[in-house]
C-alpha cells in the first residue's frame, strides 16, 4: 500500500500540516532542523513520494511542459527534443512528448489529449494552422501556454501565441541559386508530406522562385511523397525510371531523411550522386555527415531554437500578460559533397 502523508507525519511525530510544510519546502516552515530531518528519514523509510497532481493544484505548477512532435523517427525532431528537455530540465521542469506519426488526423488527437495532461504549456510543431484553431482555442480557455515552432508567418495572419519562426526562404533560395551558379536548369523538389496533408502553395513557391531566376516551369517538377523512406524510395525511383534521358539534373528534397532515400534511388536507378544527379536535403542531421558523400543541407539553428522556446515558456509562466513573443531564424546552406557542375 502506497504510504500516505499521515503516515510520514506519525512516523516523524508530527502534524500532517508540518510534514506538508517541510516536504514541499516551503519558505514558512518554522521547523527545527532535527524536525525537518526526522520528516526526511520518515518519507525515505515509508517510499513516500507526493501526489504531482496534487501538489500541482496547490502550487499553481506542474512543472511540466508537454511538446508534440510529428515525427520520432526523424532526428531532427528527437536532437530538437533532447536539447528542449535539457533546457528545460535545468530550470527544473519535466518534458512529456507526444509523437503524431506523421498523420494529420492522430496529430489532431495528441493536440487534444494532451491539454488533459498534467502540464504548464505545450510546444509543437505548426503543420496546418487552419487545422489547429480549434486547438489553440481551447488550449486559450484552458489557460495554457503555448509555443509553436513555424514557418514564417503571413503579416495579416499571425500565429496567435508565443512562437518560434523559422525562415526557410533564405535558405532555399541561397540552394537554388547554388545549383544555378553549378549550371543545372532541370530541377525537382521532393516534398514529404503528413497523411491527409495537402501541398499547399508549395509548387507555386518553386515555380516562382526558380521563374524569377529565368528557369521555365516546365524545367521543374514537383514530386509529393509520404514521410517513409521506402515511400520515398519508390515514388522517386518510379519517377526517374518513367524520366528516362529527361531526369531532371538537380533536386531538393524538403528533409534530410527524404534526401538520403532519393539518393539510394538514383543509384539504383542508375545514376550517381553528384556526377548525375546534385542533392539538396534540409535540417542537417549528423547521419547526412556518414554517407558516401556529406550531404548537402540547409540547416535549421536547432539549439538557437529550443533555447528561445524554453525562454518564451518560462516568461510567459511567470507573466501571463506581456504581449505575445516571436522569435525568427533564418535558414542557412551547407555545402558538402552531394553537388556538383552539371556535365557537359
Amino acid at each position: 500500500m502506497r504510504a500516505r502523508l499521515k503516515d510520514v507525519a506519525a512516523k516523524a511525530g508530527v502534524a500532517p500540516n508540518t510534514a506538508s510544510t517541510i516536504l514541499n519546502r516551503r519558505p514558512n516552515s518554522w521547523a527545527s532542523k532535527e524536525t525537518e530531518q526526522r520528516v526526511f528519514d520518515a518519507a525515505k523509510e515509508l517510499g513516500y513520494r507526493p501526489s504531482r497532481a496534487a501538489l500541482g493544484l496547490r502550487m499553481g505548477s506542474f512543472k511540466t511542459i508537454g511538446l508534440v512532435i510529428p515525427d520520432l523517427h526523424n532526428p531532427y525532431y528527437t536532437a530538437f527534443a533532447d536539447r528542449f528537455e535539457r533546457k528545460l530540465r535545468d530550470h527544473g521542469y519535466d518534458l512529456i512528448v507526444e509523437h503524431s506519426r506523421n498523420n494529420i488526423e492522430f496529430e489532431m488527437h495528441c493536440l487534444e489529449s494532451i491539454l488533459d495532461r498534467q502540464i504548464d504549456a505545450v510546444t509543437y510543431f505548426v503543420s496546418d494552422f487552419d487545422r489547429h484553431i480549434d486547438f489553440l482555442k481551447t488550449a486559450k480557455k484552458a489557460g495554457k501556454a503555448v509555443v509553436g515552432m513555424t514557418g514564417l508567418s503571413a503579416a495579416e495572419d499571425p500565429f496567435p501565441f508565443d512562437s518560434v519562426e523559422i525562415d526557410f526562404s533564405v535558405g532555399l533560395i541561397d540552394a537554388v541559386e547554388h545549383l544555378l551558379a553549378l549550371g543545372h536548369e532541370n530541377f525537382a523538389f521532393l516534398c514529404a508530406l503528413a497523411a491527409g496533408q495537402e501541398a499547399g502553395d508549395r509548387p507555386q513557391v518553386f515555380n516562382e522562385m526558380l521563374k524569377e531566376r529565368g528557369i521555365p516551369e516546365g524545367n521543374n517538377v514537383f514530386i509529393a511523397c509520404t514521410h517513409k523512406m521506402a515511400n520515398v524510395y519508390e515514388v522517386f525511383k518510379r519517377f526517374l525510371l518513367e524520366a528516362g534521358d529527361d531526369c531532371p539534373t538537380a533536386l531538393i528534397a524538403m528533409n534530410d531523411l527524404s534526401a538520403i532515400g532519393a539518393i539510394r534511388a538514383a543509384e539504383d536507378a542508375g545514376l550517381r550522386v553528384p556526377e548525375d544527379l546534385s542533392v539538396i536535403g534540409v535540417d542537417n542531421i549528423p547521419l547526412g555527415d556518414y554517407l558516401h558523400r556529406k550531404l548537402t543541407t540547409i540547416e535549421q539553428p536547432i539549439e538557437a531554437m529550443a533555447e528561445s522556446a524554453v525562454r518564451m515558456l518560462l516568461k510567459r509562466l511567470s507573466d501571463q500578460e506581456i504581449d505575445f513573443q516571436t522569435m525568427r531564424f533564418d535558414s542557412k546552406l551547407i555545402i558538402k559533397e552531394t553537388t556538383a557542375k552539371v556535365r557537359t
